[in-house]
């Protein structure tokens, strides 16, 4: 079974920036696709971004040109550079991995395989 661990996360102004990065705990995954998504207190959870193996990547529309999704396959990592960050940016922010294929539903958290527990991600005004 694969575990992703999530890191990164913090409190910061509106403004700022953070770094997020996800792995598997003791396996380096190479597999075709990887995704963050968040959820905000009383919210549903909603897909950020996912990258896919052959370079084609999805934002969700409130994060396109302040967000950006990256892998390094030779560690099995992801990362989510998160710039510009606005208050409704706030909280859980968790990985997942071996998802829909490409032009799928990349944003359907249950739909993939393998999902961390999530790293909190905090934007104060």
């Amino acid at each position: 079974q694969v575990q992703l661990v999530e890191s990164g996360g913090g409190s910061v102004q509106a403004g700022g920036s953070l770094r997020l990065s996800c792995a598997a705990s003791g396996y380096t995954y190479r597999g075709n696709s990887m995704a963050w998504f968040r959820q905000a207190p009383g919210k549903e959870r909603e897909g950020v971004a996912a990258i896919y193996t052959h370079g084609g990547r999805y934002y969700a529309d409130s994060v396109k040109g302040r967000f950006t999704i990256s892998r390094d396959y030779d560690k099995g990592t992801v990362y989510l550079q998160m710039n510009s960050l606005k208050p409704e940016d706030t909280g859980m922010y968790s990985c997942a991995a071996d998802g829909p294929p490409y032009g799928g539903a990349w944003y359907r958290f249950d739909d993939y395989n393998y999902r961390g527990q999530g790293t909190q991600v905090t934007v104060s005004s």
